[in-house]
């Protein structure tokens, strides 16, 4: 059987040829390989040990298990599919909610772990009757809604946990983070959260050496005077050891709140598979629903042993684009190190000690971006908000997963937030468009049309020949 394990060598193994690309099946130098592999990791760093310690999940498991997790979807996929899996962000907002409803650490993992088996069975029905069904169930409209509801209702944990411990440290990481990401090119952009958080390291031991300690609430809610910097567990900790595994436990009400996340986890998917197939000029179609189904049990996996769930890293696909090296073989090495870094629990230390302020400062920018992503679906697809099919449902969502709007069934049973909020983009769009009249489903603008855009003539946008026929979604 073909794993995707066997790699020829590219040219003279130093570099790709001229204007050609080292595809999944080759590989550089095995030195320069693993020199590409540790570049993956650290690239994938700042998201994914960021991610754990929002959820309040070990770091050290976080990272081992995606090493793991990484090694399970290059053999799914028989090396077709380049690709690093990280802790996924898109459920940082769904831990809060479960933390803030008396939720322990284990009531996270079980709901994660039931998001996983539902993102394994979508990919076998996708295996089975092609990426169609997900266009049908979940149109970009949708898809994007959800994205962006989930991203938006991190806000209040931004604003109410981090921000507040240290408000400038905060504000100058999230200023230089800003630049770094705008101002950096190449590889050094696409580590930008990674450089903000060693920015925010730097700039919390200076201000404990130059100003002492700070009086703010500490991590625990308690107003205190603190050290910004507390590194007193980095030397208490191992050089080498295990992480901490503890097992799930499932909670109806918690299963709900997480189970919105598959719609942002079959994104994240297609639009990696559709990303890679693009730069290496091969066609990755057949394999989305391998490459869905290999996520879901690779965070099915880690959540079984108390880890995070896991999704495909587009960070790494920047790497790739910059390298021109899509060698699954360097997936392998990133692999081989994420493993090695999940066994040294003074690596874990260091990660759990991030100040809060600087946090602060970085999901700021984090958690707008995850938000926008769904603005970038709509863009992409060329959603008209103007039709009422498409904003009613996407409208409505939002301001209920946004402001965590409650929907009380029972004294034990209620919806509320990203939960109810998916549940109303989805419903009501499907709902609508059964009982809409057909001229509605043509794109007739709800909004006025002083609204829209213009193009370069004056002419507004709605009315210029042909602008007006976008297509469905």
């Amino acid at each position: 059987m073909d794993l995707g394990v066997r790699w020829k060598l590219h040219g003279d193994g130093r570099r790709p040829e001229p204007g050609a690309v080292v595809r999944p099946d080759e590989r550089l130098s095995w030195p320069r390989t693993i020199g590409l592999g540790a570049q993956h990791v650290v690239a994938m760093f700042g998201a994914s040990f960021v991610a754990p310690v929002l959820m309040g999940l070990d770091p050290n498991l976080a990272i081992m298990m995606s090493g793991v997790a990484t090694a399970i979807f290059l053999l799914a996929t028989r090396g077709h599919v380049p690709s690093y899996l990280g802790c996924s962000l898109s459920f940082v907002g769904v831990a809060a909610v479960i933390r803030a409803q008396g939720g322990t650490s284990a009531t996270v993992t079980g709901a994660v772990f039931v998001v996983g088996v539902v993102l394994f069975l979508v990919g076998l029905a996708v295996r089975r009757f092609g990426a169609r069904i997900i266009h049908a169930a979940m149109p970009p409209i949708v898809t994007g809604a959800v994205v962006m509801l989930i991203g938006f209702n991190l806000a209040p944990v931004t604003a109410s946990t981090y921000w507040p411990q240290d408000q400038w440290t905060a504000l100058l990481v999230m200023l230089f983070t800003g630049l770094a990401v705008v101002c950096l090119r190449g590889f050094w952009s696409r580590i930008a959260i990674f450089l903000g958080l060693l920015f925010g390291y730097g700039i919390s031991w200076a201000f404990d050496r130059i100003f002492g300690q700070i009086h703010s609430v500490d991590a625990s809610g308690k107003l205190t005077d603190h050290w910004r910097l507390d590194l007193s567990g980095v030397g208490k900790a191992d050089w080498v050891g295990l992480p901490s595994f503890h097992g799930p436990s499932f909670q109806w009400s918690a299963i709900l709140v997480a189970l919105p996340v598959v719609i942002a986890l079959v994104a994240e998917n297609a639009g990696h598979v559709k990303a890679v197939g693009e730069m290496t000029g091969e066609s990755l179609d057949d394999k989305l629903g391998t490459a869905i189904s290999a996520d879901g049990v690779a965070s099915m996996l880690s959540t079984a042993v108390g880890g995070p769930p896991n999704t495909t890293y587009s960070e790494n696909i920047g790497v790739m684009a910059a390298t021109r090296v899509y060698s699954t073989a360097a997936y392998w090495a990133a692999a081989g190190f994420a493993l090695l870094f999940g066994l040294c629990p003074k690596f874990g230390a260091v990660v759990a000690a991030i100040p809060g302020g600087v946090l602060g400062g970085i999901t700021v920018i984090l958690y707008g971006m995850i938000g926008l992503l769904g603005a970038q679906i709509w863009l992409n697809a060329r959603v008209d908000l103007r039709n009422p099919l498409n904003l009613v449902p996407a409208a409505a969502g939002i301001i209920i997963g946004v402001g965590g709007v409650t929907l009380k069934f029972t004294d034990n049973f209620s919806l509320n937030g990203i939960a109810l909020g998916t549940l109303v983009v989805i419903t009501g769009y499907h709902a609508l468009r059964a009982m809409a009249p057909a001229h509605l489903k043509t794109q007739e603008p709800l909004l006025d049309e002083g609204t829209s855009s213009y193009d370069a003539d004056g002419e507004p946008e709605s009315t210029a020949p042909g602008r007006n026929q976008r297509a469905s979604s």
